[in-house]
């Protein structure tokens, strides 16, 4: 079995932390795992993409190809359609519904797309989609939107939730675990 899933948001938003999680927590459940990060113009609020393949023999490459991701986590909605050719047929999109408006929408040269998600499930495409900039304010923080859309990713997967708290905590700094166990936690049963 392996599983491909790729995070992509704008630089800042916490792809990188929710990389390193999901790769932690497939480790400690026996997968050979391979995680590869894309910054783009990370620093500029640009793109980012990262990789992480799980499978429960050899990951040779972290690199995901169009048409291959089980799972694609986007932190923004312009982000989901920028890589859902990514997507393999039966996978899923876990997208929050915040904007974050490009250099083109910021200098007027274009419009953000309005209907973006409802475009992408007219083609059959299964969006989760989920306020987590909501949810993680609600929790303590807006910076807690990555955990929020992790917990909603776990849905997903076949890992008890307690396990993922667990690595949340191994992953997160000390001073902001509660917070983001709350997150979580929110998340998840939203």
């Amino acid at each position: 079995m392996t599983k491909n899933f790729m995070i992509v948001g704008v630089g800042g938003q916490g792809s990188l932390l929710a990389s390193k999680l999901l790769g932690a927590i497939l480790i400690d459940e026996g997968y050979d795992v391979k995680v590869s990060e894309v910054h783009g113009m990370s620093q500029r609020g640009g793109s980012v993409v990262t990789y992480v393949r799980a499978s429960d023999t050899k990951v040779y490459s972290p690199v995901i190809c169009e048409g291959e991701a089980d799972f694609i986590v986007s932190f923004e909605r312009l982000e989901a359609a920028r890589y859902v050719k990514c997507l393999k047929k039966g996978g899923t999109i876990v997208v929050n519904t915040q904007s974050i408006d490009p250099m083109p929408v910021i200098t007027g040269a274009a419009e953000y797309p309005a209907e973006i998600l409802e475009e992408l499930k007219s083609k059959g495409i299964h969006i989760d989609d989920i306020d987590a900039l909501s949810i993680a304010e609600e929790a303590g923080s807006a910076k807690a939107a990555n955990i929020v859309l992790m917990s909603r990713l776990a849905k997903y997967m076949d890992i008890p939730e307690e396990k993922w708290l667990e690595a949340i905590k191994k992953q997160v700094k000390p001073q902001f675990i509660d917070m983001n166990l709350r997150a979580f936690e929110l998340g998840y049963n939203a």
